[in-house]
């Protein structure tokens, strides 16, 4: 399913294996990509992102978790499409910028116990480096917050980019 644009009416024709794939290359949490599902058939595409901001709102935290696996360093080696669109604006970087967002990604890591996840769209890496500077301020109840907004922005993203190009 990468790579293939889809209307919703597309998106529920698909078996229940080929929905769980589409929502699987969104997001990593099975359980999310479950929920979702289960919520379908979709009238529109903002019913889908609807249900898909619901679920992640009241995933537990190892949910949360399954889902940051999905998701690369920032300025680390990009794995998915999806991600490698979403920091191109790192691609660029000096190495400068480069190492130091590395040498910042292990500090948060280290602090908080998960990868730094950002919504990193449209983003030059000296912002993100900005934001993960910031960032590295928070106490952990206040990160894990932020980290959850940022993942269903992310996931957001995704589901439109993947719905939009589906309908031009």
């Amino acid at each position: 399913m990468t790579g293939r644009t889809l209307t919703i009416a597309d998106f529920n024709e698909l078996s229940d294996r080929q929905r769980m794939h589409v929502l699987f290359d969104v997001c990593t949490s099975t359980i999310w990509a479950r929920r979702v599902l289960a919520g379908g058939p979709f009238p529109d595409v903002d019913a889908l992102l609807d249900r898909a901001d619901r679920v992640l709102a009241e995933l537990p935290d190892a949910e949360i978790d399954e889902a940051l696996d999905g998701h690369p360093r920032i300025g680390g080696r990009v794995d998915n499409p999806s991600s490698a669109r979403e920091q191109a604006g790192v691609a660029d970087a000096d190495a400068a910028v480069r190492a130091e967002l590395a040498e910042k990604n292990r500090v948060y890591e280290d602090k908080f116990g998960y990868v730094y996840l950002v919504c990193a769209s449209g983003r030059s890496a000296e912002e993100l480096l900005a934001i993960l500077t910031e960032r590295l301020e928070n106490d952990p109840e206040t990160e894990r917050r932020v980290m959850r907004n940022e993942l269903a922005k992310i996931n957001r993203l995704r589901l439109q980019r993947l719905f939009a190009e589906g309908e031009t």
